[in-house]
């Protein structure tokens, strides 16, 4: 259920309609809005009919249920976009906020030329993986806080916000300690422990979609952190596993005014995992920004030949300058910038 107070309802109103929410059994979510304030009360459904009696407490407007199951998520519960707030940064505003760095932090001098030339480009945000979860046990695993700490130096280099993922619900702390921005990858998009203690620990973060998770299971795996009262969530399409060959994954872009229908969170796409091919990220990067991606999440490596992991679909510092130039003229013409 949603509680829409009335317009004006003052502090103790809103404090006592929370309390009885509370007394009932519920979670309690404030949503602030420019006219009136909107309470979510989550918690078992089949006790909902006892919310209904809300409506008669002052200061209430009305008692709305949420149809979707993904209740803090929903459109219903919040009718416009949510701006994620990392800092001075914001994601799902005008600008579209560009995210890039190489998959894998591998030395600082690595970190501090990639960080300088995207700054450079226009991006916002600098990645980088730490900690990588592998297909294959002996693949390269990261460098642990050690790239952590080359991250960190990046940005008090340049300015530019961090994200980097979290593999480890026990990391959480230490991740968060340095980044801006905690990414859950694709891998992890349903575990639960993850995604309750990234919701605790009240960092922005972004969520990836799995390879096989349906736009359903996306949004309800979004609601873990939310429910744990981090609002500030945005979401990645990173691409889905289909029958086709010929790229790594299908870059499922249709998910984005489907998102942009049923959520209030902004949506952010990932067309290096999405095509697996540097050749195509451009092309589908301008994609995503025409159908209504908030950001881009692009990797780029000053000599993807020699990338301890995905080379092959990391743009050159000099093609991701091109791809920024080529993109402005693209978000211009559906009311947005970089």
């Amino acid at each position: 259920m949603i509680i829409v107070m009335k317009t004006g309802a003052s502090e103790s109103q809103i404090r006592e309609v929370i309390r009885r929410i509370e007394e009932l059994g519920y979670q309690a979510h404030i949503i602030e809005g420019a006219q009136r304030t909107v309470i979510g009360a989550v918690g078992d459904e089949r006790g909902k009919d006892r919310l209904q009696s809300l409506e008669v407490m002052p200061g209430v407007d009305t008692v709305v249920p949420i149809l979707q199951p993904f209740k803090l998520a929903s459109r219903e519960v919040k009718g416009g976009k949510s701006i994620v707030r990392v800092g001075d940064l914001e994601i799902g505003g005008p600008a579209v906020v560009v995210m890039a760095g190489p998959c894998s932090v591998e030395s600082e001098a690595q970190m501090l030329q990639t960080a300088q030339a995207v700054k450079a480009a226009g991006a916002t945000v600098l990645r980088g993986g730490a900690f990588k979860p592998r297909t294959s046990p002996y693949a390269f695993q990261g460098l642990a806080e050690e790239g952590l700490k080359f991250l960190d130096a990046a940005r008090a280099a340049t300015g530019l916000k961090i994200i980097t993922e979290v593999v480890n619900p026990m990391d959480v702390e230490l991740v968060a300690a340095y980044a801006d921005i905690l990414q859950i990858g694709a891998r992890n998009v349903q575990n639960f422990a993850l995604l309750k203690r990234a919701g605790e620990v009240g960092k922005p973060v972004l969520l990836k979609r799995g390879m096989a998770t349906t736009i359903k299971e996306f949004l309800m795996a979004a609601e873990y952190i939310l429910s744990e009262g981090n609002y500030n969530v945005a979401l990645c399409e990173r691409g889905i596993r289909t029958f086709e060959t010929s790229t790594r994954f299908t870059l499922d872009l249709s998910a984005v005014p489907v998102l942009n229908k049923l959520t209030h969170l902004p949506v952010i796409v990932d067309p290096s995992h999405g095509t697996g091919h540097w050749d195509y990220v451009a092309p589908m990067a301008k994609a995503s920004v025409a159908c209504g991606a908030d950001g881009l999440l692009i990797e780029v490596h000053p000599t993807p030949e020699t990338a301890q992991s995905d080379g092959l679909q990391s743009l050159k510092l000099t093609k991701f300058q091109q791809l920024m130039d080529e993109l402005r003229p693209i978000a211009l013409a559906v009311g947005r910038r970089l």
